[in-house]
């Protein structure tokens, strides 16, 4: 069985996200964290659902990404693990990695 494992930098990212958004409305921040831990939970059935990363230099086809109420989770798919690698707000300025 395939297990998901959080980068703590992916997991401090999406705590920021839900602080940030607490501010305004708690309910919009538990909305927002929720689904894109449902969404996450989702890739053990079908890891590659979403596309691939394009802004991943010399993707071997294993890093792939989605986007949840404009915010960008980027993912690398291995034989055992979905290893999730970071949580940005789709605003700011994309990282080329």
């Amino acid at each position: 069985m395939v297990t998901v494992v959080w980068r703590k930098i992916a997991l401090n990212q999406l705590n920021s996200v839900y602080a940030y958004i607490k501010k305004d409305s708690l309910k919009s921040a538990e909305k927002v964290k929720r689904e894109i831990l449902e969404t996450v939970e989702k890739l053990k059935d079908n890891p590659k659902i979403h596309g691939i990363d394009k802004y991943r230099k010399n993707n071997d086809g294993s890093f792939r990404a989605f986007e949840r109420y404009k915010f960008r989770v980027a993912y690398q798919v291995t034989p055992k693990q979905i290893r999730i690698l970071r949580v940005r707000h789709t605003s700011r300025e994309p990282l080329v990695h």
